[in-house]
């Protein structure tokens, strides 16, 4: 359990940092690659988390992200179009090596103040639960 709040105070921590650049409009290309570094890092520190959770609380051993997100849609802590915009992030995140193509990079920045808002309430509900 222990662990299970670690992984949350970083996934807490990471998203923070992420909020600050997620809703830029029309961002310079520093600050959309910067934006896209800390979808980056939230992402993964999100789905690690998540990970932790369905381990801890829920005794689902998973271990890929889209796995994970399947598993938190069976458990409840994500709803069916949530699943669904989640497993389009990890795709996105999937692309972000690509960032030095233009065209994918404004591709991804265009949705990470969905996914910002996504990984803000995943992380709030095992919160949620934990606490109980």
């Amino acid at each position: 359990m222990e662990r299970l709040r670690q992984r949350l105070e970083a996934a807490e921590k990471a998203l923070a940092s992420f909020e600050k650049l997620a809703n830029l409009e029309n961002p310079n290309d520093v600050e959309r690659d910067a934006a896209i570094q800390r979808f980056e890092f939230s992402f993964e520190a999100s789905w690690k988390a998540a990970k932790q959770y369905l381990y801890d609380i829920e005794g689902v051993d998973v271990g890929s992200p889209k796995s994970v997100i399947r598993s938190c849609r069976e458990v409840h802590l994500l709803e069916d179009e949530e699943a669904v915009l989640a497993l389009e992030m990890v795709n996105d995140r999937n692309l972000t090596v690509h960032t030095y193509n233009e065209e994918v990079a404004i591709k991804i920045h265009k949705n990470l103040a969905k996914y910002n808002n996504l990984l803000h309430q995943w992380v709030e509900r095992m919160n949620g639960k934990v606490m109980e």
